[in-house]
Formats: structure tokens, C-alpha cells, sequence
């Protein structure tokens, strides 16, 4: 972006509509998040995979809400125009989706998320569904994600091969899926390891935009 102006949802949806480019990248520490920030990035995305990569966890199921608020306020303390998008942790989603609001206001309101990404977000229309309705915007994550590829038995490490891509075959069903989404009330999607068929496809299959994480691209 070249405008230093603070980056808001609506700007994103109209960069969608426009058919430009929407640039987001993972940071978990004040540092990082300056740097980014100061490149002209649209997203800044507090991932749970801070517990593989800076912690040396086995997978990013075992990061706890209390980390991720930690490192939440970390990364917003070195932002004043993207917008800080903060994962919700493995656990309060797949309890309830009264947990999920839960822990997700407080990671708007003591950690400075702007909006709240949630992983295998298809697998828990209900959560999104309550979420969106307490005011909080959601970014909602599917495809193979960090936390569903744990389920499915896919070592982290092997995520972004092309093998990990969603095939042709699979196409159908994730558009499916991005539209059920868009219809709970997700402000943007992160379609992961989607490859350029299936990718290509999601994105012409909604209005709100979606944006590849890992093997996204190209689209």
C-alpha cells in the first residue's frame, strides 16, 4: 500500500472489488511487526506457529491463550497502520462457540487484535456465527491448516509441499465452504494450501476477500 493511512476491512474489501493484491505476513514480536508495518503490508497475522518457531513445540496445538496475548500485545505495540490479525489457540473454538467469544474479546480487547483469525473455521460455522454477532471481525482459515493437519496426520514440516495442496477433485467442496463462511459473516478468508486451481476458485466464488496462506499461490 503506499498510502501511510491506517488500513481498515472496508479498504480491503474495495482492494478485492478493485482485483488488487492484498499482502499479509505473520509476525510475532514488536521487532518484526515495525518492520512489516513500516514495508506497507495490509496484514499483520499473530500466528500460533510462534510455539514451532520461536519455542521449538512439536506443533502449534500446545500455544496457550496466555501466550498468545503476550504475543499479541507484542506485535500491536509495533503497528500503527496494518491491521493485527491474532489467532485464536487450539481449544476455545473446538469447546464452544461460547468459549471461542470468550477468549476472542480478549484478545481484542487486552491484546489489541483488530480482528480474530480462526483456524478449520469451516468445522465451526457456530463459532464464527457468535463472533460476528459480538461485534468481533473474523478471519476465517481453512483448507489444510495447522490445526486441522495435526488432525489429519500431516507432520507441520510437510504443509507447504505440493503434495499438501487441496487437489482439482477438492475444489468443489472448499468453495462450498468459503461460501458457508462468507454467509456466517467472515470478513476475509485464509485459504490454505490451497494450490492456483482450488485457490482461483474460492476466490471467484466470494465477495469478501481471501487472501493464500502457505502453498496459496498463485492465483
Amino acid at each position: 500500500m503506499e498510502s501511510k493511512d491506517a488500513v481498515t476491512i472496508p479498504a480491503l474489501q474495495q482492494m478485492k472489488r478493485d482485483g488488487k493484491k492484498i499482502v499479509g505476513v505473520v509476525a510475532w514480536d514488536y521487532q518484526m511487526a515495525q518492520i512489516v508495518d513500516r514495508a506497507g503490508v495490509e496484514i499483520v497475522s499473530v500466528g500460533d506457529t510462534v510455539g514451532i518457531n520461536l519455542w521449538g513445540q512439536p506443533t502449534p496445538l500446545e500455544v496457550t491463550m496466555s501466550e498468545m496475548l503476550i504475543v499479541c500485545k507484542a506485535v500491536r505495540r509495533g503497528v500503527t497502520r496494518a491491521l493485527v490479525s491474532c489467532d485464536l489457540p487450539y481449544g476455545p473454538v473446538q469447546e464452544s462457540p461460547e468459549s471461542a467469544l470468550r477468549a476472542a474479546t480478549a484478545l481484542m480487547r487486552d491484546g489489541g487484535a483488530d480482528m480474530i483469525k480462526v483456524d478449520a473455521a469451516a468445522d465451526y460455522p457456530d463459532a464464527v456465527r457468535v463472533l460476528v454477532r459480538a461485534g468481533i471481525p473474523v478471519f476465517a482459515q481453512f483448507g489444510l491448516t495447522p490445526q486441522t493437519a495435526a488432525k489429519l496426520g500431516i507432520p507441520y514440516s510437510a504443509q507447504n509441499s505440493p503434495d499438501a495442496q487441496a487437489t482439482a477433485e477438492a475444489a468443489a467442496k472448499l468453495v462450498e465452504e468459503a461460501k458457508l463462511l462468507e454467509a456466517c459473516g467472515a470478513c476475509m478468508l485464509d485459504f490454505t494450501n490451497s494450490g492456483p486451481v482450488a485457490g482461483a476458485a474460492v476466490v471467484k466464488a466470494v465477495k469478501i476477500p481471501a487472501i493464500g496462506g502457505f502453498g496459496g499461490g498463485p492465483w
